[in-house]
């Protein structure tokens, strides 16, 4: 297994994908602990969404999303989103490709179709972690942890970001 490793390690080009991947993820760390700026009512109004049974299905289904975004979700980080927009993007044109003949000759154009193609669904998911982001917040506001009065106060005031 040692030697399958070190054989694995020596070629330039898996080590590249590796260092990139393990870059990639320490990256997603280190932003997942950067938060977005609350006050300290609408911290603790999120610590206990989290933190309660009594939410009821809005708390189990933000449990699940939280397991899947590393975290990142319970303490409002500024990576919440995950990789959740490129995959959504992802899904979206592959639904896509057979409604639109012009995606259906990109698949079939070889390397240079598979890589307009995944320009595309980058380019799609921008727009789509925007969407997110603010379905994320409207269900934020919907179960009370954010005040949406505050969002012009905020921004006005620096003294109310806690």
């Amino acid at each position: 297994m040692w030697e399958r490793l070190r054989s694995i390690w020596t070629v330039p080009d898996l080590r590249n994908k590796i260092l990139f991947t393990l870059g990639m993820l320490l990256i997603f760390r280190i932003l997942a602990h950067i938060t977005v700026p609350l006050t300290a009512l609408e911290r603790a109004n999120l610590v206990k969404l989290f933190n309660t049974n009594g939410s009821g299905n809005l708390g189990q289904l933000l449990g699940l999303l939280d397991v899947f975004s590393g975290g990142s979700l319970q303490t409002f980080s500024i990576v919440a989103l995950g990789v959740y927009p490129y995959i959504t993007a992802t899904i979206v044109m592959q639904l896509l490709q057979p409604i639109i003949p012009a995606l259906q000759n990109l698949a079939m154009q070889g390397e240079a179709g598979r890589l307009r193609f995944s320009q595309i669904t980058r380019i799609i998911a921008v727009p789509l972690a925007f969407l997110q982001a603010l379905g994320q917040t409207a269900i934020f506001v919907k179960a009370g942890v954010l005040d949406p009065t505050s969002f012009d106060r905020r921004y006005n005031d620096p003294g109310l970001v806690g």
